[in-house]
């Protein structure tokens, strides 16, 4: 029998083991509960997730403002034969008039202040009567002024080839659908690229016309510059639709006598522009023959036919006429769009102080343009039409990018960059200045974002523009295969050759004292091969040449490094550290430059020179 103690302290290890079990099935059940509260935060946060993803990629890819449907007519009676565009759905930019609904103009305080119209634009029309379905309007920049395809109030379409990336504006909405494969073809506006850029970042065919051939029924923003364009995937699609637009007669096909690569416009791509320089090469020769293959410096030939553009002299790079005439010729184009914009819709602005995007807003508190120089501006557009019917005649295609590289990031600051907004405008004011036609035509994708190319025919050539693309489309795509396959079993030896050809651009470029040109293809040549000394020093002797000292100085270091027996390095570092006042290590350089080269006469005289500097 246990004494009373100890029945107690077996009653208190009984307590205690209670005691313990009941904290192990409250610490078992708050376990349980942390984990039911986690699996719903994990459940919720996937919901979130999804939402979220719901919302960016729409089932319609945020493509539209509206949808609706236009039918069109009955199909004629046999024998006569069926509408040209039948079975065809179609988008239209908002800034083309539908009767019944407002014309919004990619802001919602417009689209407030303003009655629906009372008739469809004559273009929409034909479209329609010519057999094609109508299921809606689509998104566009606000007031269609910039080239994102950002818009803040119905939110940015999501560019189905990279969603990650901007779409291209201002007929973001008009591309994504076609890309999107929701629409055959859709409508969109051109002023300074607002069909070709998006056309190029979603990877479709953007074809903006002639100027002056289409312009019934549409909110302008530039009229001196304004052009509706077409998107469609297909060159057949695109064709048939362009013809029924424009009402064009179809003839017999024309080929081209001249194909001309615009090589200084390739030089504005910030990615290689071999690849596509070759697949256009490759497929002209097979198609037309080698013969009809030539390369032009377009600036130049601008700088010679062009007067008003030596007015226009804006952002000249150290006399380089190359780089002078293509940014004036942007800047025209610029100052008219900004101009026109002006003047149309100051006004309403004032009145109704609507919210607008910052780059509206930041034109209209910018200085007022002076009337000289949009006379001057206005008369390089009729000047650069004349130059490119003369250069390119009624059998003549040039051939340039349509963009500098690949979409940007959404959000993000490569929009807003100067050198971005350059490199896109000097691109896009060509056809917006001569008023030519252009179509973008996609060449597949370069680390998987879209790459295009574009085509360009003179004033009025627009049949003969889509003929040539229509029959050479396929060939295009065979190559632009062909060139990737190939590139991808030898890319190594493919860079050391690329390389070479730039350096050697470059050094021609340095002859001809385009100094800023040459460190343009060095820099390309240190990209594709950044251990080859002698592209350094190249650049370095371009920099010297600049006045831009430090930058010389670090490229010499640079080759030293990786060749200690560089004469020139050790010349060109030790001009460059003289012109900075670094006399001490500048004559180090020049006697070791002596010590490598005792005869040296250029590193004698520079020792003679600084002695007097040193104590």
């Amino acid at each position: 029998m246990l004494s009373p103690h100890r029945r107690k302290d077996g009653e208190e290890a009984n307590s205690d083991f209670s005691t313990q079990r009941k904290i192990e099935r409250r610490g078992l059940m708050s376990a349980n509960s942390n984990l039911w509260v986690l699996l719903g935060l994990g459940i919720a946060g996937i919901l979130i997730v999804a939402r979220k993803l719901k919302r960016v990629v729409k089932e319609d890819f945020g493509a539209f403002v509206e949808r609706f449907e236009l039918l069109p007519p009955p199909q004629p009676a046999p024998p006569k034969a069926p509408h040209p565009l039948t079975g065809l759905t179609f988008a239209v930019a908002d800034v083309f008039d539908i009767e019944g609904y407002v014309t919004g103009f990619g802001n919602p305080d417009w689209a407030r202040t303003h009655k629906v119209a009372m008739h469809t634009s004559s273009l929409v029309a034909t479209l329609i009567d010519g057999g094609a379905t109508c299921v809606g309007k689509t998104v566009i920049d606000d007031m269609a002024f910039s080239l994102s395809g950002e818009n803040k109030y119905f939110g940015t379409p999501t560019n189905p080839k990279s969603p990650e990336r901007v779409p291209g504006g201002c007929s973001s909405g008009s591309a994504v659908a076609v890309a999107g494969g929701i629409v055959d073809f859709a409508l969109g506006m051109d002023t300074i690229g607002g069909v070709r850029v998006p056309g190029a970042f979603c990877g479709i065919l953007g074809f903006r016309p002639s100027h002056s051939i289409l312009n019934n029924g549409i909110l302008h923003v530039s009229p001196s510059l304004d052009a509706p364009g077409l998107f469609a995937k297909d060159p057949s699609v695109l064709h048939r639709a362009a013809h029924v637009l424009l009402k064009l007669p179809y003839a017999d096909v024309r080929p081209p006598r001249r194909v001309i690569i615009a090589d200084d416009y390739f030089q504005l791509m910030k990615i290689s522009s071999r690849r596509i320089t070759q697949v256009v090469t490759k497929t002209v020769e097979v198609l037309f023959g080698k013969q009809s293959l030539s390369h032009a410096n377009v600036g130049e030939y601008l700088v010679s036919k062009v007067s008003s553009l030596k007015k226009l002299q804006v952002g000249a790079v150290n006399g380089d006429s190359k780089i002078s005439s293509l940014t004036s010729l942007a800047s025209a184009m610029r100052l008219l769009h900004k101009y026109e914009f002006r003047i149309n819709y100051e006004n309403w602005i004032n009145s109704v102080k609507p919210t607008i995007a910052p780059c509206v807003s930041d034109n209209l508190s910018a200085p007022e343009e002076n009337g000289i120089l949009i006379d001057c501006c206005q008369t390089a557009r009729s000047e650069v039409q004349l130059a490119i019917h003369s250069l390119l005649k009624d059998d003549g295609i040039l051939v340039l990018p349509t963009v500098s590289g690949p979409p940007p990031k959404l959000n993000s600051k490569e929009l807003l960059s100067e050198d971005y907004q350059r490199r896109l405008l000097n691109l896009s004011a060509i056809a917006s200045m001569s008023g030519c036609c252009q179509i973008t035509i996609p060449l597949g994708f370069h680390e998987k974002l879209p790459v295009s190319v574009s085509f360009i025919a003179r004033h009025g050539g627009d049949r003969f523009l889509l003929d040539t693309v229509k029959t050479i489309y396929s060939n295009l795509q065979d190559q632009a295969d062909i060139v990737v396959k190939s590139s991808s079993q030898s890319i190594s030896v493919s860079k050391e050759e690329y390389a070479e050809i730039a350096k050697e651009k470059g050094n021609n470029a340095y002859k001809e004292k385009q100094w800023q040109k040459a460190i343009n293809l060095y820099t390309e040549a240190i990209k594709l091969n950044g251990k080859n000394a002698t592209y350094y020093s190249n650049r370095a002797a371009a920099y010297l040449e600049l006045g831009s000292y430090m930058q010389a100085e670090a490229d010499c270091s640079t080759v030293i490094n990786l060749d200690k027996k560089n004469v020139k390095a050790f010349l060109r570092r030790g001009t460059a550290r003289e012109m900075l006042g670094y006399y001490k290590e500048a004559i180090e350089d020049f006697r070791y430059a002596l010590v490598l080269e005792p005869t040296n006469k250029t590193a004698n005289s520079a020792v003679n020179r600084l002695k007097k500097f040193i104590p």
